[in-house]
């Protein structure tokens, strides 16, 4: 495995009708379509959680604006920290779970231009999905090549659980910081990579998995070039996990117990690493009892993306990607509480889409209508079922 030293890209592919050589497009001008595809995916899902609000009485809005956590992060926003809901002596809800980045670009939205909050929110979820989507790109066509690439942005438009992408979540932000610090990686800009990392660990508490990429990545170059790195290595390296480890330890701190006050806190609202035990109680629960489609479509989500992470080893990814969906997936996988919510913490594991992303290309080019197919079911289910969890399930996402 090899970290590439250079962000432009191979200057001759093709020969052209006369024979000779003619360089390759630069890569922003290659990823219109792509991005293209993906605009229309996340506005024809939006149109459907539309048209079934309107039909049920509801406002899309505010459904996709103010909702669930999306509240949280709004009143973080106009207020600052400090809410507390006590439900019961082991249930206690602090607005300190939620990280700050999100809730600081809403309130720097909502300053400087008319928005209302759920405005605010939808524009910077749908602006960071957009810069997000073209992260992607990047790295696909980096170790593929377009076709691949404008298939993995698809894909990743068209999961189950993407209409996520069209509200306002912080997924989005995580995603975009997420992919373009990885593609940094892989073209061996260090420092953009750590100062993208940092950024991201303070948009979710997943966001440690990129700083998580970005540390093996250093280390194993370190190893490779047995210590003979630039001081860009190291400072990359020295960038990334500060975000989230600064909030951490802030709201440690102003909880009284400098290391352990955050995990306290996520403790309370019933979030905590448990290897999977209670994921396994709660499948078994569905298995023997059953429950709303939310919660089995949650388990066929998790048992995918399983699968997925298997057929992305097999496939040899760089070292950086295989890292940052491994830690996604542990997260989601080996953490307790809100099983429902599991698809959306996957949302950003976008390399484990990669396999699937290939074998769309290849079913593309030997049977095209093939390909239609499965795409047409994929934005079927994943258009129907968006507009179930936003406005029929009434359950958290």
């Amino acid at each position: 495995m090899t970290l590439a030293r250079t962000l432009t890209a191979p200057t001759v592919t093709q020969p052209a009708s006369g024979g000779r050589a003619r360089p390759r497009p630069p890569l922003a001008a290659t990823m219109g379509t792509a991005l293209g595809l993906f605009m229309a995916a996340r506005l024809l899902g939006v149109t459907a959680v539309a048209m079934t609000a309107w039909a049920t009485g509801g406002h899309p809005v505010l459904l996709l604006g103010r909702s669930w956590d999306s509240i949280w992060y709004l009143r973080i926003a106009g207020d600052g920290y400090g809410r507390t809901f006590h439900y019961h002596p082991t249930v206690v809800h602090s607005d300190l779970a939620f990280f700050p980045l999100y809730p600081g670009l809403l309130r720097s939205v909502t300053e400087l231009t008319p928005l209302s909050g759920p405005g605010a929110g939808l524009l910077v979820s749908w602006t960071a999905a957009g810069v997000a989507a073209c992260g992607i790109y990047a790295i696909g066509a980096r170790l593929h090549d377009r076709a691949v690439a404008t298939a993995l942005v698809l894909l990743w438009g068209l999961m189950p659980h993407s209409v996520v992408l069209s509200m306002a979540y912080t997924e989005p932000v995580l995603t975009a910081f997420a992919a373009w610090s990885l593609y940094a990686v892989l073209t061996g800009r260090w420092v953009w990579a750590g100062a993208l990392a940092a950024a991201a660990g303070l948009a979710r508490p997943n966001g440690f998995a990129v700083a998580a990429a970005v540390l093996v990545a250093a280390a194993y170059e370190l190893f490779r070039r047995r210590g003979k790195v630039t001081h860009r290595l190291w400072t990359g390296a020295a960038l990334a996990p500060l975000g989230w480890t600064a909030y951490v330890l802030w709201v440690g701190r102003r909880q009284g117990d400098l290391l352990g006050g955050y995990f306290e806190v996520q403790r309370l609202w019933g979030s905590r690493f448990d290897f999977g035990l209670g994921a396994l109680r709660f499948v078994k629960h569905l298995l023997l009892d059953g429950d709303r489609l939310v919660f089995p479509m949650s388990m066929v989500v998790v048992a995918a993306a399983l699968l997925l992470y298997g057929l992305l080893i097999a496939d040899r990814p760089p070292l950086p990607l295989l890292v940052y969906a491994g830690v996604l997936l542990l997260v989601a996988v080996g953490g307790a509480g809100f099983f429902e919510c599991k698809p959306r913490f996957l949302l950003p594991a976008f390399p484990l889409l990669l396999p699937l992303a290939c074998a769309l290309v290849r079913t593309a080019r030997a049977r095209p209508w093939h390909a239609t197919l499965v795409v047409g079911a994929l934005a079927g289910l994943s258009f129907a079922y968006g507009a179930y969890l936003v406005v029929l399930a009434h359950k958290p996402l």
